[in-house]
């Protein structure tokens, strides 16, 4: 079995397209693979965000209006999520698309509108959204993010249990995820280079130790 957990941007582009190409090889791959998407919000994917958005970093306005938003979309997705994986998947996916793409300003419209679009009970979803079981799911997915040293978004991490590693194989930026694919075999040649040090590092990736925890916090 594989596992991967993707780290995103709730409301950035690249990482929307990051997810497309991630979800279409595990829709499409022969091998059996668990797939988590995981919202990542914290000070430091905020700086990165204001420094890719050329806005200063010392604009307290700009800076706690995309904090706000980022962190309100991430709850957004983990409320959903409570009515089915699949839902707050193609939740995220549409909200990405709205806000980064189509520039679209992040609203509770918005929101409600994009929870009709994908199934969700509305009513359900507001409940859900208000309650501290929301909050707390959020944070375990960010207490995760730290365990794993994920810094950046979209970042990966991917166990391939087939080749025996006792380790997760981490990617940053993506495109290093490119990589992902080539994780995920399990042919002797495969195995032998993600054991030769250093390479890793060349290639913007480096070793997670596994943590069995992780998979009941999901």
């Amino acid at each position: 079995m594989i596992e991967i957990y993707l780290f995103v941007n709730p409301l950035g582009a690249i990482c929307l397209g990051s997810e497309q190409h991630l979800w279409n090889f595990v829709q499409t791959s022969e091998q059996k693979i668990q797939f988590r998407l995981m919202p990542l919000v914290n000070m430091q994917t905020i700086d990165a965000i204001l420094t890719r958005q050329g806005t200063a970093k010392h604009d307290i306005a700009a800076r706690n209006q995309l904090f706000e938003n980022t962190y309100s979309a991430a709850l957004d997705a983990k409320a959903l999520q409570l009515q089915g994986k699949k839902k707050a998947r193609e939740f995220l996916m549409h909200i990405q698309e709205a806000v980064a793409c189509k520039k679209q300003k992040y609203s509770q419209t918005l929101v409600i509108s994009l929870v009709e679009a994908v199934g969700g009970d509305v009513e359900m979803f507001k409940e859900d959204r208000r309650s501290d079981l929301v909050k707390t799911l959020f944070q375990e997915d960010q207490n995760i993010a730290r365990e794993m040293g994920i810094t950046t978004h979209p970042s990966a991490v991917v166990y391939n249990y087939a080749c025996e590693r006792d380790y997760g194989v981490l990617l940053e930026g993506a495109q290093a995820l490119a990589d992902i694919p080539r994780l995920c075999q399990i042919d002797q040649e495969n195995y032998q280079i993600f054991h030769i040090d250093g390479y890793l590092q060349r290639k913007n990736e480096r070793r997670v130790t596994h943590d069995t925890k992780h998979l009941k916090l999901m």
